[in-house]
C-alpha cells in the first residue's frame, strides 16, 4: 500500500485544475522548529523569498519574527509589503541594478550582501548621492563543495557569485576607501538542497579561517551570515516533513568560533516551505505506447519547472485511486520533450479526472510558473481556506 498525504479531496473535486495546495499547519510547525533550534543559540533567521513568494506564504512567515532574505528589488518590495520589519531584510545578488539598491537604502535595510569591487563603488556612489551610510556583509566564495546539483552550487570560484578568497585583500583595502560603505559582516552560501553536514561543517572550519584573515588586518565584523542551503527530503514528505534542524544550527554552533557580540545569521528557503506545498494536476488521458504508459496530466513544467530544469524528484500520489499500483511514465501538455514529471513512476491506477498530487512543491514551483504556450499561471489553496 502507498502512503499518501492527506488532503481535502472532496473540497478539490470542484476546484480548476492545476492548482498549488499549501499545508498552513504544516508550515506553522515548520516556522516553529526553526525559532525553537536557531533561538537555541541566539542565532538569526531571514527566510529565503526566491523559495516561494507567494503574498499569503511570505505574511505568515513575518507574523512568526523571521527576516528576509532578497535577491531582487521585486522580493525587497514583496517583503515590506508582506510585514517583514526592513531592519531584518538583507539584500543579496550578483546583478543588482541602480533602482533596487536605491530602494534598500531608501528603507534603511539591515544589509547589502555584496559580491564584487563593481558592485562596492555604485554602492558607495548612490549612498553618497543619498548621504547615507550602506551597511554591507562581504559574500565571499569559501570553496566548499556542496555535494549537490552543479546547477544550484554557488561557492566556488568558478560561480559567478561572490568575491573569490583571492581577491578579498583587494576588496578590503577598496573598503577602507570608501566613505559610505559600512563593513559589518562577512556572507557565505554554498549552495542549495545540501544534505551532507559535512558541506557545512567545511564551511563552519573556512569562516574560522576567514576571521583570522580578517583579524590579521585589524579589521572585527559584527556578523556572520551562513546563507541557506538546507536540504529536505523529496522521498519521503509523509515521515520527514519537516528537515532536521536540530542537527543542523548544531554543527553551527559546535564548531565555529564566535567572538564576542558577534551575531549569527542564516537564510533558510526550501527547507521551510517546500514541504507544505503540493501541485495538484488531474489526469486528462492514460496513453498505452509499446513499451511505456503515459499518465498525461494537466499541469506541466509551466506550473512545476525544476524535474525539466535539475532532472529534480518530486514524489507522486494518486489520491483519488486506491486500484492497484501500475507504472507510467508522468508527463505534461507542454509542447516540449522535456515536459516529463518522471519516469517508470509507480501509482495507483490511474483513470481519466484522477487527481495527483506532486508532493514538496512549495519551494521553487509557484514561484518559477511560466505562462509558456500562452497558459495560465496556477491559482493557490490554502488549507485554513478551503
Amino acid at each position: 500500500m502507498i502512503l499518501k498525504g492527506t488532503f481535502p479531496i472532496e473540497k478539490f473535486k470542484s476546484l480548476e485544475t492545476p492548482f498549488y495546495f499549501y499545508d498552513i499547519k504544516l508550515l506553522k510547525e515548520t516556522l516553529n522548529m526553526v525559532k525553537t533550534e536557531a533561538g537555541k543559540y541566539g542565532y538569526h533567521a531571514h527566510y529565503a523569498v526566491k523559495a516561494n513568494a507567494n503574498p499569503r506564504i511570505l505574511s505568515v512567515i513575518a507574523e512568526y519574527g523571521l527576516g528576509a532574505d532578497c535577491v531582487s528589488g521585486g522580493e525587497i518590495q514583496a517583503a515590506l509589503d508582506a510585514g517583514f520589519p526592513a531592519c531584518k531584510i538583507v539584500y543579496a545578488g550578483v546583478g543588482k541594478a541602480d533602482w533596487e539598491i536605491n530602494l534598500g537604502l531608501d528603507n534603511d535595510i539591515f544589509c547589502f550582501n555584496v559580491e564584487s569591487a563593481a558592485e562596492l563603488e555604485i554602492l558607495d556612489e548612490l549612498a553618497t548621492a543619498k548621504n547615507k551610510v550602506a551597511p554591507i556583509a562581504l559574500r565571499i566564495n569559501p570553496e566548499v563543495d556542496a555535494h549537490t546539483h552543479a546547477k544550484i552550487t554557488t561557492g566556488m570560484k568558478e560561480n559567478k557569485f561572490g568575491i573569490n578568497l583571492s581577491q578579498l585583500g583587494q576588496v578590503l583595502d577598496l573598503v577602507s576607501h570608501l566613505e559610505h560603505i559600512k563593513l559589518i559582516g562577512i556572507h557565505c552560501h554554498i549552495g542549495s538542497q545540501i544534505t551532507d553536514m559535512a558541506a557545512f561543517r567545511g564551511l563552519v572550519i573556512r569562516v574560522n579561517e576567514i576571521q583570522e584573515e580578517l583579524e590579521a588586518r585589524g579589521i572585527k565584523v559584527e556578523n556572520l551570515n551562513f546563507g541557506g542551503g538546507l536540504g529536505i527530503d523529496y522521498y519521503h514528505p509523509n515521515h520527514l516533513p519537516i528537515p532536521a534542524f536540530d542537527n543542523y544550527f548544531a554543527v553551527f554552533n559546535k564548531l565555529l568560533q564566535l567572538r564576542p557580540g558577534q551575531q549569527v545569521h542564516f537564510e533558510p528557503g526550501r527547507s521551510i516551505v517546500a514541504q507544505c506545498g503540493s501541485l495538484i494536476s488531474k489526469v486528462l488521458y492514460v496513453k498505452v505506447g509499446e513499451t511505456k504508459k503515459f499518465c498525461i496530466l494537466d499541469a506541466g513544467f509551466t506550473e512545476l519547472i525544476r524535474p525539466a530544469m535539475y532532472d529534480a524528484y518530486h514524489r507522486m500520489e494518486n489520491i483519488t485511486s486506491d486500484e492497484e499500483v501500475e507504472v507510467y511514465d508522468v508527463v505534461g501538455p507542454i509542447c516540449e520533450s522535456s515536459d516529463v514529471f518522471g519516469k517508470d513512476v509507480e501509482l495507483n491506477r490511474a483513470h481519466r479526472g484522477d487527481l495527483i498530487a506532486l508532493r514538496s512543491a512549495g519551494a521553487y514551483g509557484e514561484v518559477m510558473a511560466s505562462q509558456y504556450n500562452c497558459r495560465k499561471l496556477p491559482v493557490a489553496y490554502y488549507s485554513d481556506m478551503l
